[in-house]
């Protein structure tokens, strides 16, 4: 409450910057008597995380208070469920399958995440026992990468393919060198043959000839 808004007769009380440190019962009294009472509740904050394999998970402390580390699995195989961690103050205490995965700075971290830590991380207030940030973590699947070994026998395969084709090929080219080298040879011999035959049977036509007359 500012003095103006005393001298002006509001007697309200602001809180300004509201954050979970100030959740509380505030009662209002006059002359010793309760007039009202108001509970300040802060609604919990929800994220998205997606990170990939091997990132840290950073889950940030809202207080600095004794705090919980809840999860919840959306995956069919996950090593488990329910309070992972405890928090207060620099005091950091972890189930033992992520005692050496996590670490506690300003914020709890998380190291070494597969896709089996996807799902759902809540921060609980023990004092309070109110939830006050959730944390809904993606980790990708990792697409396998092709098999070398596998890779090089495809491209061996396919050189052997290509260089058999070639062989082929300049057999082929061989052969039809060969048959048209030859073809004029064959040509000139059958036209020698026609012709001779035709010379004989000309001169047979002219002795025939030379005996009528």
């Amino acid at each position: 409450m500012s003095h103006d808004q005393y001298l002006k007769g509001d007697l309200s009380l602001t809180i300004t910057d509201a954050d979970y440190t100030k959740r509380s019962l505030y009662t209002c009294t006059c002359s010793g008597k309760d007039i009202c009472d108001v509970s300040l509740q802060i609604e919990a904050c929800n994220s998205s995380v997606q990170i990939k394999p091997d990132e840290p998970l950073v889950l940030d402390l809202l207080l600095s208070e004794s705090v919980e580390v809840i999860y919840n699995s959306t995956g069919a195989a996950a090593p488990s469920s329910g309070q992972i961690c405890t928090v207060a103050g620099h005091s950091l205490k972890c189930k033992p399958e992520y005692t050496r995965r996590v670490s506690l700075i300003s914020a709890v971290e998380l190291q070494g995440t597969t896709p089996s830590d996807s799902g759902v991380y809540s921060i609980r207030d023990m004092k309070n026992e109110e939830i006050i940030q959730t944390y809904t973590v993606t980790v990708e699947e990792v697409q396998p990468c092709p098999d070398q070994s596998s890779t090089v026998t495809v491209l061996t395969v396919l050189l052997a393919l290509t260089g058999a084709g070639l062989v082929a090929a300049v057999l082929v080219i061989v052969q039809l060198r060969k048959k048209n080298s030859g073809a004029p040879e064959r040509k000139y011999s059958e036209w020698n043959s026609n012709h001779g035959n035709r010379g004989v049977n000309m001169n047979g036509l002219n002795h025939s000839v030379e005996e009528q007359r």
